[in-house]
């Protein structure tokens, strides 16, 4: 089979990063890509267009559903999105199909044995995620980011390879260029972020723990803080009222420039979000979403936290006062700063997307030659 290599993945930023990654790095490779996904994936099109790749809108649902009426109607739309799935895959000749997770994902991971397809899995999280856990046993491949993986059955292990996480080449380029400590007199770069529910919560915390802080630190300080509608006003206004200079944002669309700039960031514990601060070097305070399916996002900051490339606080628990006790003694004490950020790189894999392209293209026969048909 010669058709494109699908791509099949869930509408959010997180599954739709690494394989926006994996598109980039085919298509280099001379590989036309094919991504399969939800109605949220497809506003995302433009930005797989730059790698020349196609976009389909199947049918998907979650597999739990809810009770008994929500599960029947999750199968229906499941088995509708499978059916949409095979057609699309059959008629495109698609040799393997790429699993990131997300709800697309299943019926197309579904169908790839009746189309005739691969399939490879790729699980950004330190446990895997619901769909990639169902569909474990039919891949030819299980790429994990995190070398130790929560919910892995034995029947897999045998299929594992440790690819990490895919991110932007920009991100690469940060941490090659290394990591400068905030000078003795100069700026304090703060950098925080972590979508809609960890800006609330930052929202909440983040200035009374920097109203807190020694005037002298204070006055240093240039902050970047990502915020909900409602509350970018109200920071900004308690920001000029502490004297310090803050850029208060719903969305950044230049986070590179901005972690790049950062001497510490102050995060949630999403995947993209640690494979950008490890691949790019930056030392972290995490605070995991604690309403993370399966609570993923500790088991993620647990292995930043681990290396040394992280201090973790839970949701519940972090205060203003710890908060701006751990900011101060980090800002006194620039030379932990640097070991944090050369143990948050000794973590990053740079050539994540590489590597898990070698692993889809080793199962995808070359477009020259006439292959017979993968097995999934």
């Amino acid at each position: 089979m010669s058709g494109p290599i699908i791509i099949a993945a869930g509408g959010t930023g997180g599954h739709l990063f690494p394989a926006r990654a994996l598109a980039g790095v085919l298509a280099r490779a001379g590989r036309a890509t094919a991504l399969v996904t939800d109605a949220r994936g497809a506003a995302w099109a433009a930005d797989f267009a730059e790698a020349g790749t196609s976009v389909h809108v199947i049918r998907a649902a979650s597999p739990s559903g809810r009770g008994p009426f929500g599960a029947l109607l999750a199968g229906v739309q499941i088995a509708i999105g499978a059916l949409q799935a095979r057609r699309l895959l059959r008629r495109l000749r698609a040799p393997v199909v790429v699993g990131f997770g997300g709800y697309p994902s299943l019926p197309t991971a579904l169908a790839a044995r009746g189309a005739g397809a691969a399939v490879v899995l790729h699980e950004q999280n330190a446990v895997l995620g619901r769909v990639n856990r169902l569909l474990q046993g039919r891949a030819r491949a299980l790429a994990l980011s995190f070398e130790k993986t929560l919910g892995v059955v034995e029947v897999a292990t045998r299929r594992l390879i440790v690819t990490g996480n895919p991110v932007r080449a920009e991100f690469a380029e940060i941490g090659e260029a290394g990591y400068r400590p905030p000078e003795p007199d100069g700026s304090l770069e703060l950098l925080v972020f972590g979508g809609s529910q960890g800006a609330r919560r930052f929202a909440e915390v983040v200035p009374d723990a920097l109203a807190r802080l020694d005037g002298e630190i204070r006055g240093r300080l240039n902050l970047v803080q990502q915020a909900r509608g409602e509350d970018e006003e109200p920071l900004r206004a308690r920001y000029r009222e502490l004297g310090i200079r803050a850029e208060v944002r719903g969305f950044f669309d230049d986070m590179g420039a901005r972690i790049a700039a950062a001497h510490l960031v102050v995060a949630r514990a999403g995947a993209g979000t640690l494979a950008e601060l490890t691949v790019a070097g930056r030392p972290a305070i995490l605070v995991p979403y604690p309403h993370a399916t399966d609570d993923h996002q500790s088991h993620n900051a647990r292995a930043m936290a681990e290396a040394g490339g992280a201090v973790v606080y839970d949701d519940g628990e972090i205060s203003a006062e710890e908060l701006a006790a751990r900011l101060e003694s980090l800002v006194r004490r620039p030379d932990v700063l640097v070991r944090m950020a050369e143990r948050s790189r000794s973590l990053g894999r740079v050539d994540a997307a590489d590597t898990l392209a070698s692993v889809v293209l080793d199962l995808a026969p070359s477009e020259g030659r006439n292959g017979g048909r993968a097995a999934a």
